[in-house]
């Protein structure tokens, strides 16, 4: 897309160019109409048309329309918590994390996530598209990271008083490593009857907003 704005921006300034130096000159178009036919007809229908196939190609094979996932995460939103169950192709459960999130490297990974509570939004800036978490809904996307770097999720919907807490890292690694991750992980922890510290009767958020959860 940016190699064709940079064709198309260079056109415009060409066409500008030229036209500045009729006008300069006096000169007229001879056949104005031809410029709207081609300018303003041929040539955005061209243009839209050539990214509207790269688009939807591209779209499909980011997204796996069509495609199998290598894993399914379950993931559960809650006033300030994310929690994530891990089950592989035969749907068994391969264990669970709160507040940080394992892909395997190079995999096709199907979040299904919804809330417990109110609507939040699952976000992984790095990976692309986010999608609300609603309650009494289950919303599916798909994501697939293709390399272990540092990446961080985070609630991409104002949620309550503690959204800018509700991060999480995400942790990329070979599926080989992903037994031994899920293995030590802590337990999720329990809710907490409501209180003043706790508005939403959840157990106090792991992060402070400021902090680097990378």
């Amino acid at each position: 897309m940016a190699g064709a704005f940079t064709m198309v921006w260079a056109l415009v300034l060409v066409l500008l160019w030229r036209a500045l130096r009729r006008r300069e000159a006096g000169q007229a178009l001879k056949q104005p109409e031809r410029l709207v036919v081609w300018g303003g007809l041929v040539l955005p229908t061209l243009v839209l048309t050539a990214l509207l196939v790269y688009g939807s190609l591209t779209s499909a094979r980011v997204t796996g329309v069509g495609v199998e996932p290598d894993m399914v995460v379950e993931v559960t939103a809650r006033q300030w918590q994310w929690h994530f169950r891990y089950r592989d192709a035969d749907d068994a459960v391969l264990g669970e994390s709160v507040d940080a999130l394992a892909m395997p490297l190079g995999r096709m990974v199907e979040f299904r996530i919804t809330s417990d509570d109110v609507i939040h939004s699952f976000w992984v800036p790095r990976l692309g598209g986010k999608i609300d978490a609603i309650p009494g809904r289950v919303n599916v996307l798909r994501l697939r990271a293709d390399a272990a770097v540092p990446m961080r999720g985070q609630c991409a919907e104002f949620c309550g008083l503690e959204h800018a807490r509700m991060l999480f890292p995400v942790r990329v690694m070979e599926a080989a490593a992903m037994p031994a991750w899920l293995a030590a992980q802590p337990p999720a922890r329990a809710d907490e009857p409501p209180s003043a510290q706790a508005p939403a009767g959840r157990a106090p958020p792991r992060h402070r907003a400021s902090e680097n959860v990378l």
